[in-house]
């Protein structure tokens, strides 16, 4: 069955259905990404060395551009979610390939970090491409990771995150990390209110700080600027674009368009980034990625 069958299936039996509740009640569509999984689909981009499809930019376009117009939350997690594996894919050997192959894995993008005060805006793709204010340290194999990072998609649904931040040695460049989701002190406040399409998990992610072995770094150490702007950079701007160029705008009967209904596709549209204030209250990561649970109360 190819690629795009599959799709279909997905789009119409399990991610139509799901859309209204991520647009009406901000529910994260894990049914919609589980669906996809098993489909093959959150594999279509690994090398079929490691299990997944060994497809490549152009499908990875089509298969967003395709769930966009039935549910834009889906959608962008597929965008965090492609872009992040384009990093894997570039350095290769990470823990997480078979996992992705085998539909069992959705990763994460953590990588902006916006301005200083909670309440900025963030400059879409600003500072993850240019520097980082992450620090990371390291204790024989284990490194701790402490830093903030804005606007990541599925934040507390995501089962690993991709993780920028300075070089363990030497003041120059970027170091990536893929963090698995259930690393202790790993921790999303609540959501941020208007911060991507409603249902995409769209938050800040902590580190304060995360313990994690020293082989979750992907490439080499500080070699993670040339990963960000060769693979991560170009696949977000073109996956993003084909998510909002899904999507009906002016003059294209965006009055009439609803969540699981698909609409005409229309260029691509310009690049925007989301923003919105941070609401009081602090959840714990669940293990696994599987969610948000009140923390304790103190």
């Amino acid at each position: 069955m190819s690629y795009r069958t599959s799709l279909s299936v997905v789009l119409a039996e399990v991610v139509a259905p799901g859309a209204e509740l991520a647009a009406r009640e901000g529910r994260f569509p894990r049914d919609a990404v589980a669906a996809l999984g098993r489909a093959g689909l959150l594999g279509l981009t690994v090398a079929p060395e490691s299990g997944g499809g060994g497809l490549g930019l152009s499908e990875a376009v089509d298969v967003v551009a395709r769930t966009a117009r039935v549910c834009p939350a889906t959608a962008a997690v597929l965008t965090s979610h492609f872009a992040a594996v384009a990093a894997v894919e570039s350095c290769g050997g990470s823990w997480v390939r078979e996992e992705i192959a085998a539909g069992r894995h959705l990763v994460g993008l953590a990588l902006s970090e916006g301005g200083s005060g909670e309440q900025e805006e963030d400059e879409p793709y600003g500072t993850e491409f240019g520097g980082s204010r992450s620090g990371a340290a390291r204790f024989a194999d284990v490194v701790a990771l402490r830093g903030r990072k804005r606007q990541v998609v599925a934040a507390g649904e995501a089962d690993s995150y991709l993780w920028s931040s300075r070089p363990l040695a030497g003041r120059d460049g970027l170091t990536l990390w893929v963090v698995p989701a259930q690393a202790a002190d790993l921790f999303v406040p609540a959501r941020l209110a208007g911060a991507g399409p409603n249902g995409s998990g769209t938050s800040t992610l902590y580190a304060d700080p995360v313990l994690v072995p020293a082989d979750v770094m992907l490439g080499r150490d500080g070699g993670g600027l040339d990963v960000l702007m060769g693979s991560v950079r170009p696949w977000l701007l073109e996956l993003k674009a084909a998510a909002e160029g899904a999507l009906p705008g002016p003059g294209h009967g965006a009055d009439t368009f609803r969540p699981g209904v698909e609409a005409p596709l229309p260029g691509a549209v310009a690049l925007r980034s989301g923003g919105g204030d941070l609401r009081s209250g602090v959840d714990t990561l669940r293990p696994g990625g599987e969610g948000l649970r009140p923390a304790p109360a103190a």
